[in-house]
């Protein structure tokens, strides 16, 4: 689509509407592969299975939470099949043309944490092989910088450099890298699976892992009740909703490349339940065989790889864990910020270079590592903030527009999402009042029932989407009287 009267301050090549839709269901399915299939996922996963207390209870709790995932997917993702512009242009019908670089700034930023978190864990496979090896073990341990071992310094870079090279040519690259990236993780994850369940010498749908056990792994992540009770079911199909919190903004960033919306809900009905639900399957399965083959709950998969009898399993597993980091960064934490970036400034930022800025501030925030810790309660704090502004986004374009947007107005300063001189005040009354119930009172303040926190994306978006309904109905009736008048 050629956008006339276009401004220069809110277009460029890179954000305007999608051209070539070549993304069919296996590209779409892929997005999913390499977005679940990494070390944060397993981690999450294997992480979850504690608190539900058996594999029934697992599966029932992912499950719920995977349809719910699908269901909010093929929202976003139907506007980006539509309209065919990125996330950051999307929200300027809700937002205005130039509040929109807020909600887009919310998610980039949310993107670097998850960027240095994701390098951070393929790092630590990578240290985790080498320090099989005694010299790499005596360096790791007698030789420290930033916080870290020199070692995971050493590795950290590297893996963050690599990551660098899979966008040089855009998003035809990002497509290819995550069309064999994804199901190779699938094959190391079957394997680790099938070698643990071997060594055990059995295949277990049942967990014997102690209660005591289980409560101690799971007492400082926030979710309610005894592991296996409806309170910690519901909290974990909450957390693995939550997890994806960030794609449901900028799906459509993917979503627009897609020819036709068949083709999106074919790649995100195996992308997403059943694939969501099978990887599931294999982290449990992998966690129990693990309990019983070391004696010790063993949530990461790079802990399990490190006590490999093989140095050649060890390297594959290895190797293949930083591969599937590199598919969900560039995936979810690379194309988003670039994105972002380039929205705020379109003249000065192109998709590489605000590629390379959200790099940069992963970089930055590694001495600091914010995302060490409970995989739940960082996903929940992290989630929550971009709640409010999903609410605010899916009611104005289905709810207020009836899913009819005026693409080209996007990209104009005098077009109808001026608002008030750019910023749409209603849309930031709402995502900050829905802000303030999912993240800064759960977070900061003891006002709230201990388990608020958990749900918090979920009062964002429901605080938000019915605040910004009502105000901006409100003015659209107000706007027919004084037209009337």
């Amino acid at each position: 689509m050629t956008i006339q009267g276009a401004s220069p301050d809110l277009y460029n090549e890179d954000l305007a509407p999608a051209k070539v839709r070549n993304w069919g269901p296996f590209s779409i399915f892929n997005v999913w592969t390499s977005d679940v299939h990494s070390l944060w996922g397993y981690y999450l996963a294997a992480s979850l299975f504690l608190f539900c207390g058996g594999f029934v209870n697992f599966i029932i709790a992912i499950g719920i939470g995977s349809l719910i995932i699908y269901a909010l997917m093929n929202m976003v993702g139907y506007a980006g099949v539509k309209t065919g512009v990125p996330y950051p242009v999307l929200a300027r019908a809700s937002f205005g043309i130039w509040g929109a670089n807020i909600p887009a700034l919310v998610r980039a930023i949310v993107a670097c944490f998850w960027y240095g978190a994701q390098t951070a864990a393929a790092s630590g496979a990578i240290v985790a092989l080498l320090t099989r090896l005694q010299w790499f073990d005596e360096f790791n341990k007698t030789s420290h910088l930033l916080g870290h071992s020199t070692l995971e310094v050493i590795c950290f870079v590297i893996i963050w450099a690599l990551q660098l090279l899979i966008i040089q040519k855009g998003m035809e690259t990002v497509r290819r890298f995550q069309d064999w990236a994804g199901p190779a993780v699938w094959v190391m994850m079957l394997l680790l699976a099938i070698y643990l369940c071997v060594k055990s010498g059995s295949f277990a749908f049942t967990s014997d892992i102690p209660m005591d056990v289980l409560r101690e792994k799971t007492a400082d992540a926030g979710i309610p009740g005894d592991p296996g009770s409806w309170t910690a079911l519901f909290g974990v199909a909450a957390i693995w909703v939550t997890y994806f919190s960030a794609l449901y903004l900028n799906f459509c960033d993917f979503a627009r490349y897609a020819p036709d919306k068949a083709a999106l809900r074919k790649g995100n009905i195996w992308g997403l339940p059943v694939n969501l639900i099978l990887f599931s399957l294999v982290a449990g399965v992998t966690t129990i065989a693990a309990y019983d083959v070391y004696h010790e709950v063993l949530l990461h998969p790079d802990q399990i790889s490190a006590k490999f009898d093989s140095w050649f399993l060890a390297a594959l597993a290895a190797l293949t864990f930083a591969v599937a980091t590199l598919g969900i960064n560039v995936v979810a934490n690379f194309v988003s910020p670039a994105f972002d970036f380039s929205n705020v400034f379109p003249r000065q930022i192109d998709f590489k270079k605000g590629g390379y800025i959200a790099a940069l501030i992963a970089l930055v925030l590694y001495p600091f590592a914010p995302w060490e810790g409970s995989a739940a309660h960082f996903v929940g704090i992290i989630g929550a903030t971009m709640g409010p502004i999903f609410g605010v986004m899916m009611v104005d374009y289905y709810l207020i527009r009836k899913g009819e947007v005026d693409v080209e107005a996007l990209y104009r300063e005098d077009g109808e999402f001026r608002f008030q001189g750019g910023w749409h005040v209603n849309a930031f009354i709402a995502a900050g009042i829905g802000a303030v119930f999912s993240s800064i009172l759960p977070n900061f303040t003891n006002w709230l029932p201990s388990w608020w926190g958990v749900y918090g994306w979920f009062f964002g978006v429901a605080i938000a989407g019915i605040i910004y309904y009502v105000l901006r109905t409100a003015a659209v009736g107000a706007g027919a009287k004084t037209a009337k008048a």
